[in-house]
């Protein structure tokens, strides 16, 4: 047997390249194919989809198609499947891929893992006083008063290890971390104990690089031009060690490209602190190395981890309420006093601003000075209110909008119709003592409880770096992603912004350049948030926490990029005085 395993990833989200999954299983040797298809936002699609249809809904639909075109060749082949796709209820799509199985006659081993969802433990919660407190804003969940719609625990990996070992082809999960489909495999495969905490932590640092598809093959690279295609692009594979050492790759004859940079990237994805939590290990993204060993390859060894929290985390979604927004085209001269004047108007004849539980008023200025044509003169003014009252925020905002169409700014003009208020859901995550988390696995009609275990907390050694500044004689102006890359995303309510050197003396310079005060200065939209730094001199990276930018996540935000994934790229436009003899 050879001594490492091939884990192969055909989805980064609900909605990823539906034929992913037969190019993974046809492309090259691979021995576990996974798919990552939950993301906060997905969690509240899922939850739309059960109260719609019914509680046998609430699964990842495509995951079935994929399944309909592999099956047979991932029995004939001997690869595993391993997927989050069951979300909300995965005992319902273990049923519908046992059908599947049933009509290609195709015998194949199903398990599935339940447990993570918490809603009929709510009140017990309270009574053991668990306050199941916002992380982002240390509210306490029993003091507010939106309603929980759903809430589910991010489970580990031991659940997926313990469905291999009993001999299951196939592991249908709910809300785990989006590593652990590939840190079970890994375990599974070499019978890791729980305390190896470095293997693991190697495992989870290719899981997280991996989660995100093609992101971690070329695709939304800061540095595009040297992907050499987009066509076909690749998807990613981690070739897993005994010591939790691994290689990325992507099979032969596909796009996109693997190499130090594009890891280097994925890794500082959606990311806090270099101490990377998980129920399973906490890994130190710090502590590891990155290193090209050949075309397409890219090793990344040294990962150090130390034992997981006491706690797990819990994605509960809440009813915020109702919203609607509407968004008109200002143009020409005195932009911003047509913005207020229509505003002003529109609230006395809706009754005033404080009726609403919340008003965003966002003047979006495209407009450009001696403009080349009509588009070029126009900013785009959206306004949005949100209330628990749906009547308030329905058609009678809307036509409130509509009605001064005759009667305010020069040039009015609406980009948005007449239209009802819609629902919107609140994400808020929480702790919740890893005691309360009952995590069992059914496999050939037996139930296997996963149990918990706690270890007394170790030092990591990390490595000693220091880093001089330095004065430079001459600097040019140079855009800020011509030399740096960048790589941004949503955690929940706050976003994250990674940037990283190519080379030391670059980062020696980003280093002491890109203090939490420049940041905010090239970005002044990001003035009034916390933000924390975080540094990795081991792969010439640091790492920006924004606090808050997303408000209260996805679905209840207001922002154009509701995301926060072009946050980098905004970053990289940005003019920035660079010392001239270190340009390449």
């Amino acid at each position: 047997m050879k001594n490492f395993i091939r884990i192969a990833n055909c989805s980064g989200f609900y909605g990823d390249k539906l034929s992913a999954a037969k190019e993974m299983v046809e492309g090259g040797p691979i021995d576990v194919l996974t798919g990552d298809y939950l993301a906060e936002l997905t969690m509240a699609i899922l939850l739309n989809q059960k109260l719609q249809r019914g509680e046998q809904a609430g699964y990842v639909g495509t995951f079935l198609k994929q399944l309909n075109d592999i099956a047979q060749l991932c029995a004939d082949k001997k690869i595993k499947i391993v997927t989050n796709a069951g979300g909300l209820n995965p005992k319902s799509m273990a049923q519908e891929v046992k059908k599947i199985l049933d009509a290609q006659g195709v015998n194949l081993k199903i398990a599935y893992i339940d447990g993570d969802d918490l809603m009929p433990r709510i009140e017990e919660m309270k009574q053991c006083d668990e306050k199941l407190t916002n992380i982002d804003t240390d509210q306490n969940f029993f003091e507010q008063d939106m309603a929980p719609l759903s809430a589910n625990v991010y489970l580990g990996c031991w659940g997926i290890k313990k469905a291999l070992d009993l001999g299951a082809d196939i592991v249908i999960c709910p809300r785990v971390t989006d590593a652990a489909v590939v840190m079970g495999p890994a375990a599974w495969k070499f019978n890791w104990n729980r305390d190896d905490f470095n293997k693991l932590a190697g495992a989870l640092a290719a899981g997280h690089i991996i989660e995100c598809g093609a992101q971690a093959t070329g695709g939304n690279y800061s540095f595009f031009k040297e992907v050499p295609s987009f066509k076909n692009i690749g998807y990613p594979i981690a070739e897993i060690n005994d010591d939790g050492s691994f290689f990325i790759t992507k099979h032969q004859n596909t796009g996109g490209l693997v190499s130090k940079g594009t890891v280097t990237a994925q890794l500082l994805y959606e990311t806090s602190t270099p101490s990377y939590l998980n129920p399973d290990v906490v890994a130190h993204f710090d502590t590891l190395c990155i290193e090209d060993v050949e075309e397409n390859r890219v090793l990344v060894k040294g990962t150090k981890g130390s034992p997981p929290p006491k706690n797990h985390k819990v994605c509960m979604n809440l009813a915020g309420g109702y919203k609607n927004s509407m968004e008109l085209i200002v143009t020409g001269l005195d932009i911003a006093e047509k913005a207020e004047i229509f505003t002003d108007v529109l609230f006395d004849s809706l009754g005033g601003r404080n009726q609403f539980d919340d008003v965003s008023i966002q003047l979006l200025r495209t407009d450009k000075t001696d403009p080349k044509s009509n588009e070029e003169a126009m900013a785009t003014l959206k306004i949005c209110v949100k209330s628990k009252d749906p009547d308030k925020v329905g058609r009678v905002f809307s036509a409130k909008v509509v009605e001064l169409g005759l009667a305010n700014y020069p040039g009015w003009t609406i980009q948005s119709d007449i239209k009802k208020s819609s629902p919107f859901i609140s994400y808020w995550p929480a702790l919740v003592d890893s005691k309360h988390v009952n995590e069992i696995v059914h496999f050939e009609e037996q139930a296997h409880k996963i149990e918990i275990e706690h270890y007394q907390d170790v030092e990591i050694e990390r490595p000693e770096f220091t880093i001089p500044k330095q004065e430079y004689p001459a600097t040019v102006k140079i855009e800020f992603g011509r030399i740096f890359g960048t790589r941004s995303g949503d955690k929940g309510g706050c976003a994250n912004l990674g940037t990283w050197a190519k080379d030391i003396d670059s980062y020696k310079f980003l280093y002491h350049f890109l203090t939490v005060g420049k940041l905010k200065e090239l970005l002044p939209d990001l003035q009034e948030f916390t933000i924390e730094r975080y540094e990795l001199p081991n792969i010439n990276a640091l790492n920006f926490y924004v606090r808050g930018l997303l408000e209260n996540g996805v679905s209840s935000n207001d922002r154009k990029d509701g995301q926060a994934k072009s946050l980098g790229e905004y970053l990289g436009a940005k003019f920035i005085d660079y010392p001239s003899n270190l340009l390449k």
